[in-house]
């Protein structure tokens, strides 16, 4: 039942992806310089919805927070998201987005996912000789978490309750979206 579920999640998503315009690498590039500001809304829509419903959904026992996977940061993350970044920017894709232009029908899309993955072998091949340098020196404690919500990890702000401070963030997140015109 899970694959099942994960199937038709990721069957939503990239339909999603595809309808809002983010199969098209020349609208992530029109959103990057802030040409054309759609894309993000529906980004920024899509974070806060998301973020209240995964909140709400394990305050009301549906979803069970031990679930939930918060991964060390440390400094190599920053530098892999600048990256990551550049390339997002450059190319007018993300992993997410290539994957779904591909299944689209786009060419271009191809090459994007075959340079990540071949990124990706480059890292695994050189992760035993960089795996002691400061690119993975850990950042404030390694596995935290913003607000509190799980014992598991730390909170930055223990006194701030994770379900309240999701809420507050997904209510801004919909109203960036909602005031963001269409035409910058």
């Amino acid at each position: 039942m899970t694959i099942l579920l994960a199937i038709l999640l990721g069957i939503f998503f990239g339909f999603a992806l595809q309808r809002v315009g983010a199969t098209n690498p020349q609208n992530i590039i029109n959103m990057m310089r802030l040409k054309d500001l759609h894309l993000m809304k529906a980004i920024f829509f899509g974070i806060g919805v998301s973020s209240i419903l995964l909140f709400l959904l394990m305050a009301v026992g549906v979803i069970d927070a031990g679930h939930l996977s918060v991964k060390s940061s440390y400094v190599g993350v920053i530098v892999g998201g600048a990256i990551l970044g550049l390339g997002f920017a450059v190319a007018g894709y993300c992993p997410g987005t290539s994957l779904t232009a591909l299944a689209d029908g786009r060419k271009d899309a191809l090459f994007f996912v075959g340079g990540g993955l071949l990124g990706a072998l480059i890292y695994t091949l050189m992760y035993g000789s960089i795996q002691g340098t400061w690119l993975f020196n850990k950042i404030a404690g390694g596995k935290v978490m913003l607000a509190t919500g799980s014992d598991k990890f730390q909170a930055l702000l223990p006194m701030i309750p994770g379900t309240l401070l999701a809420l507050i963030i997904g209510v801004i997140f919909m109203l960036i979206a909602w005031k963001l015109p269409d035409k910058a």
